[in-house]
């Protein structure tokens, strides 16, 4: 009968109510004959151990640098949003023009540009301040001369290392020059009151056409006299009815448009207990050229004189071809104590020439009734008896160092 018929279970047949326990327990068995069959395979193969964990070790760092490889990707990914969504901000807010080198070339440039403030900040003003002068102007109808007195100056810069200088002025008349005044050096100051009066002999109706440069400079004994600054002032412009006398700020000085003739060197010693005066000729350089060649056989004369006549003469070697001689020549004179103060020493450049006339270099004039630089050497030289003062002094056209001595007699 049907309600009496019993079922016997099979042990072939899988269960359907149980999925998960069979599956489960059917890994497991795969995975452990897996396990079984690659250590058999291993012993099969009859590597050493120290080769198998060497192996291991190989795999595992396979499988950590591709790691490493695939995690920097990533990273290198994410920094790249990072800088499109920068230079998309940067190009809204510029207006589109910048990228990654641009803002590295504005960096740069920004900084070269600091620099070159930086720069223009140590280079000297324009309107630097050079200080002032005082001075006056007149004009002699009766003699037709041009009177120029140089009172003071205010406010130099200091030229000097040891924060001063030694100022003194020299004042021409453009555009000829030809007459060229200096007053005294005063030593180490910022403020020094000259107090000098200088005379041009110039006809009224020729002096609207000139104008007077004031120049002040820095003396220096050794080396070329720097300019501080200069007043320029054409005589057109100037009242001469009356007296002026004013203030004026420096300027800066233009570099004299007259030909250089060179410098030379010399050195003054004066012993009075013997009455004897040496002049030591040393060296010249930057001489004018006077042969075809572009060069000169320079040779230099001294000459004794007073009250313009001359007393006493010598000359150096002469040197071929050379714009820059070095002489080192010593010459002496007897010269009573009475006489220093009256007596004035020329010093004459010249060109040998074998044929024609020995044409002058230029020239200087030193002595107690000389001007400028020159009569400061020579106010050293007998401030400090018995003892060699050297000077660098420029050369003068020789037609206006005469022309001075002419005016001394």
């Amino acid at each position: 009968m049907t309600g009496n018929r019993q079922v016997e279970p099979s042990t072939s047949a899988t269960p359907t109510h149980l999925p998960n326990a069979t599956t489960t327990a059917g890994q497991k068995q795969s995975e452990g004959h897996s396990l079984n069959k690659f250590m058999s395979e291993l012993h099969s193969i009859h590597m050493p151990s120290w080769a198998v964990a060497a192996l291991c070790i190989v795999s595992l760092c396979m499988v950590l640098s591709c790691a490493v490889c695939m995690w920097k990707k990533f990273l290198k990914k994410g920094d790249k949003g990072k800088e499109k969504d920068k230079k998309k901000g940067t190009e809204k807010s510029k207006g589109g023009f910048d990228t990654e080198m641009d803002g590295g070339y504005n960096e740069s440039l920004k900084d070269e540009c600091d620099k070159e403030t930086e720069l223009s900040d140590n280079e000297p003003k324009e309107d630097e301040k050079l200080g002032r002068l005082h001075f006056t102007l007149d004009y002699n109808f009766t003699d037709n001369t041009l009177v120029v007195g140089i009172l003071q100056a205010a406010e130099l810069p200091a030229m000097d290392v040891g924060g001063s200088s030694d100022p003194y002025v020299k004042l021409y008349l453009l555009p000829d020059k030809k007459k060229k005044f200096e007053t005294k050096v005063h030593r180490k100051t910022l403020e020094p009151n000259f107090n000098e009066t200088f005379t041009f002999k110039v006809p009224y109706t020729e002096l609207g056409g000139k104008t007077l440069v004031m120049t002040v400079y820095d003396f220096d004994r050794f080396s070329k006299h720097d300019a501080i600054g200069a007043v320029k002032i054409p005589m057109s412009s100037v009242d001469f009815s009356q007296s002026l006398q004013e203030w004026r700020d420096l300027q800066k000085a233009e570099k004299e448009e007259s030909e250089r003739l060179g410098d030379i060197c010399l050195s003054l010693r004066y012993v009075p207990t013997a009455g004897k005066l040496t002049v030591v000729i040393l060296e010249a350089k930057n001489l004018k050229k006077m042969d075809v060649g572009g060069l000169s056989d320079p040779y230099v004369k001294i000459h004794l004189m007073q009250n313009g006549k001359r007393l006493k003469k010598k000359k150096t070697t002469i040197k071929k071809n050379t714009l820059n001689p070095y002489y080192n020549e010593s010459f002496s004179f007897e010269v009573p104590c009475e006489q220093i103060e009256k007596v004035q020493v020329a010093v004459t450049v010249l060109d040998y020439d074998k044929i024609g006339k020995n044409d002058a270099i230029g020239k200087v004039l030193l002595g107690g009734n000389s001007t400028g630089t020159e009569q400061r050497h020579w106010s050293d030289m007998l401030a400090n008896p018995r003892r060699p003062i050297a000077q660098w002094h420029s050369l003068q056209p020789e037609d206006e160092v005469n022309a001075l001595i002419s005016n001394k007699k």
